[in-house]
């Protein structure tokens, strides 16, 4: 039970961890479908990306998604490469591979750039990948029919790196940012925030989290506007989902209010009115943030 924001805080950040019994259930099963993978294709390397990765997922387990990452051979590539539909039919290999396998479980589709694997307890996601000539890697856009660049190494190191700056108290702090996400129905893409986080708190000093969360908001009002280009220097703008006068102007809208309600929060705060303070910050951050008791 909360009686101060700061007690706040501590069970936010401790509301957004999954439990350890979870880790080892993602650990187990992860290294099982990359297993699968390995027996039947030929593959060069196998990891795991995403916020999983960059230890940014948030709780509850059974709304995360676990991204494996698999590089393949070339040949699969020059077998695929220039075919009518040819990512589309990447993504089928590896579906198919994963059905030899999972025959219980319902739902293997393919879903864009990965093959998902359903099951009760939380997604994972298979992405194929190749090596790409300079650096990185391209995986399949089945939808668009073309292959993208990344380098979702690159995205671990830049991360760890930031956190590390920052005394491991930037990725809490990102962790709060996606809870934020998810009761505004995740208007943003979960990676577009953290690299706006990235680039907002690099160079500042995080006191604390109410005032660290509020200058992101603060900050995130002009750059949610503006281009945001992936920082491994592959993949363009991350932010290029937001297209059009009318969905930047409700973007930087739901930065508004999420600052307004920041600073408002923190006045209570400082008129040591805490009950207000803590229902306001969980408008912002919904049942995550611990009620005033």
């Amino acid at each position: 039970m909360a009686t101060t924001t700061n007690q706040a805080f501590l069970e936010l950040k401790e509301n957004l961890e999954i439990t350890g019994l979870q880790s080892s259930t993602v650990s187990t099963r992860q290294t099982n479908v990359r297993e699968v993978v390995e027996a039947e294709l030929e593959v060069l390397d196998s990891f795991l990306t995403g916020s999983y990765a960059r230890d940014t997922m948030i709780a509850p387990l059974s709304e995360a998604d676990i991204d494996v990452f698999v590089v393949l051979k070339s040949d699969y590539y020059h077998q695929f490469n220039g075919q009518n539909g040819g990512q589309a039919g990447l993504l089928d290999l590896v579906k198919k591979t994963l059905r030899k396998t999972y025959t219980r479980t319902p739902d293997i589709g393919r879903n864009g750039q990965a093959v998902t694997i359903r099951f009760d307890d939380f997604l994972i996601d298979v992405v194929p990948s190749f090596n790409r000539q300079g650096g990185g890697y391209l995986i399949p856009n089945s939808i668009a029919q073309s292959w993208i660049s990344t380098d979702p190494k690159k995205h671990v190191e830049i991360s760890t790196k930031a956190n590390a700056a920052h005394n491991g108290d930037l990725v809490p702090l990102i962790k709060m940012i996606k809870a934020w996400n998810k009761n505004i129905d995740r208007h943003f893409r979960s990676f577009h925030l953290e690299v706006l986080a990235w680039s907002i708190l690099n160079g500042v000093t995080i006191s604390n989290f109410p005032s660290g969360v509020r200058f992101f908001f603060d900050k995130g009002r002009e750059l949610v506007s503006k281009q945001n280009p992936d920082p491994a220097g592959y993949s363009g703008d991350v932010g290029s989902y937001i297209i059009g006068v009318t969905k930047i102007q409700e973007a930087v809208g739901k930065f508004q209010l999420a600052y307004e309600r920041a600073v408002k929060a923190e006045a209570y705060e400082q008129r040591g009115q805490t009950a207000d303070a803590m229902e306001t910050w969980r408008m912002i951050f919904g049942d995550y943030f611990p009620a005033y008791e």
